[in-house]
């Protein structure tokens, strides 16, 4: 076998690999007498037709498995021998083999960057400061409240106002014709719920049971029906019955039916002690980010193109699933990522070089997740979500998971080192520099 490395750039390899004839016609004939011992061929017994017959029979059909019995082999020796770590798939090029001849192959990928730690203790990172607000805690019971609330029929002749459940008959019209799907009977819309496209639930604050009104609106542009995006509407609107929403009074009784604290001081106590838990665990996280830029922009390396390709891909396919849930159609997904691909882009790059940075310095310290911090993880899940432990270990036993606990049991290690060192500067919310990023 012959061998050599071509340097396409920085971080991309091409490895071009000669295997002699001899070889290639050993790899046809391994494949041709397996063959010839499992197939039957009329006129003979299973296991006794002659080779010749097997190579006309099946000549064509063998080549791909000699070409992944040679290229399996060789490529690994070859890459021993020019001491190459590919850090992605190698995309393979070669033409199909002759029994008789030479056979040469070639596999293109990127390599690990040269890591060069050049400083990650204490690096200057901005810090959130912890700052609890009394109102969240009202914010709260306010939601608790209309979360049990009732609807009572208005018996007094008032006008709806915003909050209250209007029920209606309503027929939708373009261009004085019935919109398809545009009709509803003692359809029930809570006013300022904004559930209907801008302006409807407006039109019908000011209205009294019994009320018949156009109104004429535009549906948004865009919207998820492209074909009716920006056209003009009317819909005739009735006003049939007003309902009042009715809050549940914060006694004593009425805590006890939420299943938890007996009283309101006690139930008050218990969501500041969430709230502040929810928003430390937030401060901290969005440190840990901004940490991990620090330590890159620190440390700058070399982002191989495979694996920015392959991560900006996994973080536009997320943020499109996330997005669809919420309703945003594919027209205005395309106008985001084009407006946003380099931001998209600079998130890709800063997680590839934080990753690798953090296996240089789990590497220096000893810092890589070991046995015993894995089983430490799976006893710590299993008493967060009650699942059986041996249910945990099943799920991580997987590669792709195990992979991900594993790193993520390593950064957190790094970052409680990178933590010791730290210089960090607490500002009021708000004035983060890094905060839109």
């Amino acid at each position: 076998m012959k061998s050599n490395v071509e340097k396409v750039s920085n971080l991309s390899r091409k490895l071009n690999v000669e295997i002699p004839a001899a070889a290639v016609q050993s790899a046809f004939q391994k494949i041709f007498t397996g063959i010839q011992k499992d197939v039957t061929i009329k006129g003979f017994r299973k296991g006794k037709a002659p080779l010749a017959t097997v190579k006309s029979l099946y000549g064509d059909r063998v080549k791909q498995d000699v070409v992944q019995d040679l290229i399996q082999k060789h490529y690994a020796e070859a890459l021993t021998e020019h001491k190459l770590e590919p850090i992605s798939y190698p995309e393979f090029e070669f033409a199909d083999p002759t029994e008789n001849k030479d056979f040469s192959f070639s596999a293109a990928f990127d390599v690990r960057p040269e890591i060069n730690l050049k400083k990650y203790e204490g690096l200057e990172v901005e810090k959130e400061k912890f700052e609890f607000d009394a109102k969240k805690v009202e914010q709260v019971l306010e939601n608790i409240r209309a979360s049990r609330a009732t609807f009572e029929t208005v018996t007094e002749a008032r006008a709806a106002k915003l909050g209250d459940v209007a029920v209606v008959d309503f027929e939708g019209f373009i261009d004085g014709k019935p919109l398809e799907n545009g009709s509803g009977t003692d359809h029930h819309l809570e006013l300022g719920a904004k559930q209907f496209i801008e302006g409807f639930e407006d039109g019908i604050v000011g209205m009294k049971a019994g009320d018949t009104k156009t109104l004429s609106l535009k549906f948004p542009d865009p919207y998820h029906s492209a074909d009716l995006a920006g056209k003009p509407v009317d819909f005739k609107v009735t006003l049939k019955e007003i309902k009042a929403k009715v809050l549940p009074e914060l006694n004593d009784e009425f805590i006890a039916t939420l299943g938890g604290p007996k009283d309101l001081d006690a139930l008050k106590k218990s969501i500041e002690e969430d709230l502040s838990q929810t928003e430390t665990k937030r401060i901290e996280d969005a440190f840990k980010n901004r940490l991990l830029k620090a330590l890159v922009k620190e440390n700058p390396v070399e982002v191989p193109p495979s694996l920015m390709k392959e991560q900006k891909a996994s973080l536009v396919e997320d943020f499109k699933k996330r997005m669809t849930e919420q309703g945003m159609g594919p027209n205005d997904f395309a106008s985001y990522l084009d407006k946003w691909d380099s931001d998209f882009e600079k998130t890709a790059a800063e997680m590839i070089q934080s990753s690798f940075l953090v296996d240089a310095i789990a590497k220096k310290h000893d810092l890589f997740a070991k046995k015993e911090d894995l089983d430490a993880k799976f006893a710590e899940y299993a008493q967060q979500t009650g699942i059986e432990e041996s249910r945990i270990r099943e799920f991580y036993g997987r590669p792709e998971q195990a992979s991900r606990l594993t790193y993520m049991i390593t950064e957190e290690k790094v970052i409680a080192l990178l933590n010791k060192s730290v210089k960090i500067k607490e500002v009021p919310a708000g004035s983060l520099k890094d905060e839109a990023n």
